[in-house]
């Protein structure tokens, strides 16, 4: 599943509408008439910069079609909304999900676009009585908005995470039960769900996520999986990934070639013997 097609440094994604999704997905457009895993997730399943991700890799190592159905800030409400999805995803010998973070789902404090699910809608009455001092006109995206009252009341904060965290394990355990067959859960992170991080701002992601939340998911997925990239795909910047000038400072935030191929490697057993 490789990507050669480039127009000026940046990678032309393929995108495709699968039967009536209103999202469009990473293609190739995959074969799903025979065997297949699927793979939904973030933007690190998508693969976003990078012209063979995991599931590319995966592909060809299987074997077996791979359907790549990662979106770009997606969160689980995406897929939840997605019947069709939902529905490809039963169908597969196995799902891979990979951990998204909890700030990209509706909850009781703000709700999010139903397909673009960075985007900001608009605050419950609830949030407006908690932060009565935030103006929330001018906010239009969730990172925006949770640094925001972040830095209007870090106390209050705490309240809005613990919301999140528990908005996020509801819709995962929902989507869970609702996916029939094999399940692998992938965290895909450079730092383990156990490891005790002193949080840099709104702190590192999959955002909000921890070790305790991954536990409680555990009995209801087949596998648990852990990707965590090594010092040298940490420190690879953005070698061998594609983007034109603008998208610099992006790519660098996302993971490269090498995490992708250590990512691939840490599920390619998993998965065979699930197959």
């Amino acid at each position: 599943m490789k990507f050669d097609r480039i127009t000026r440094g940046s990678l032309d994604y393929c995108l495709y509408r699968h039967e009536r999704s209103k999202s469009r997905f990473r293609g190739p457009r995959p074969d799903l008439t025979g065997p297949y895993c699927a793979f939904i997730g973030s933007t690190e399943t998508f693969g976003k910069f990078v012209a063979n991700p995991f599931v590319g890799i995966l592909q060809e190592s299987l074997g077996v079609v791979c359907a790549n159905f990662g979106a770009v800030n997606a969160g689980v409400d995406k897929y939840l909304k997605d019947p069709s999805l939902l529905l490809a995803c039963g169908a597969a010998q196995v799902t891979v999900i990979g951990v998204t973070g909890a700030h990209n789902l509706s909850n009781r404090f703000y709700s999010v676009h139903p397909r673009q699910n960075d985007r900001f809608v608009k605050p419950s009455k609830m949030l407006e009585t908690l932060y009565r001092e935030v103006d929330f006109s001018e906010i239009h995206y969730t990172r925006h908005l949770l640094n925001t009252l972040l830095a209007a009341n870090a106390d209050q904060f705490s309240i809005v995470v613990d919301e999140l965290k528990q908005a996020w394990l509801s819709r995962m355990r929902t989507l869970l039960e609702m996916i029939d067959g094999k399940t692998v859960l992938l965290w895909m992170s450079d730092h383990a769900p156990g490891d005790a991080i002193q949080p840099s701002g709104l702190g590192p992601d999959p955002l909000f996520i921890d070790q305790t939340m991954l536990d409680t998911l555990s009995p209801l997925v087949t596998k648990v999986v852990e990707a965590i990239a090594s010092p040298q795909a940490k420190n690879a910047g953005t070698n061998g990934m594609l983007f034109v000038p603008p998208e610099q400072a992006a790519a660098a935030q996302m993971p490269g070639p090498l995490f992708h191929q250590e990512t691939a490697a840490r599920l390619q057993d998993v998965l065979k013997s699930l197959l």
